[in-house]
Parts: structure tokens; sequence; C-alpha cells
């Protein structure tokens, strides 16, 4: 099963190759993208049944990945929320996790942590949708 996923992100390059490296190595199908926090926030609180994984830099070219993650605050158990950026220090990484984080990964030494984390969580989500298949046959 893939993860439905919307990626936070305002460098065309980094989201272009990003994208295409997930769906390529991962169990991931992007369903949309933004570049700023306003845009991004919103899609993520008015599509709140359309996504499975959330992929958000922190710096933006316009407003704060914070803020999205602030806005992904209340959203299902099973709808994971990560931080791909260059500024994963120790403290960026404490204040994620203050909002709900469930990873955050550095763009320059991470990606392949980002992918393997992007495979578990997959397999999870699979095993999900095959034990209510089976509820609902049983």
């Amino acid at each position: 099963m893939k993860m439905r996923t919307y990626l936070v992100e305002d460098n065309p390059t980094i989201r272009e190759n990003l994208i295409s490296t997930l769906e390529e190595l991962a169990p991931v199908e992007a369903v949309g993208c933004s570049e700023t926090e306003d845009e991004g926030a919103a899609w993520l609180t008015r599509n709140e049944a359309q996504w499975d994984l959330a992929i958000v830099d922190l710096f933006l070219k316009k407003g704060s990945g914070l803020h999205v993650l602030e806005a992904c605050r209340r959203r299902k158990p099973l709808q994971k929320v990560v931080v791909f950026s260059n500024y994963a220090t120790q403290e960026m990484r404490r204040r994620c996790a203050e909002l709900g984080v469930d990873a955050v990964f550095d763009k320059s030494t991470e990606i392949d942590c980002l992918l393997a984390y992007c495979v578990t969580q997959g397999q999870k989500l699979g095993a999900v949708a095959n034990d209510d298949c089976q509820l609902q046959t049983a």
C-alpha cells in the first residue's frame, strides 16, 4: 500500500528530485506539494483524510515549516509528519518533537534514513489495511 504523501518544500529542484526518489524507492505516492507555510497548513488541515505522510522543510519561501507542523498537531494516529531540512540541529529536533513531529531528517546526510522510514511506515500502513480487510470478511 502506498502512502499518500504531501510535501512542503520551496526549492523546486529538491521537491522534484525528492518526489521522484521516494516514488521510485519507497511505497510513496505524492498527492500534492506547496512552497509556503500558508499553502501547506491549509491543504493539510482541509484535506485531513487525504494524506498519510507529510514531509515538511523548516525554511520556506514564505513563512516557516514550524507553523505547518503546528497545524498538523491534531491528526489521526497513523498519519505521520516528518521534517526534512538542512537545519536539523539538536535544538530544532527538540522543538520539532514538542510539536509532535514523528521524525527529523537532515537533507545533507539523512536521505537514506528518510527512505528507510518511508519503507517502514508503508509496511505498517499496509499491515493495518490488511487487518481491516480481514475484520470486514470475518
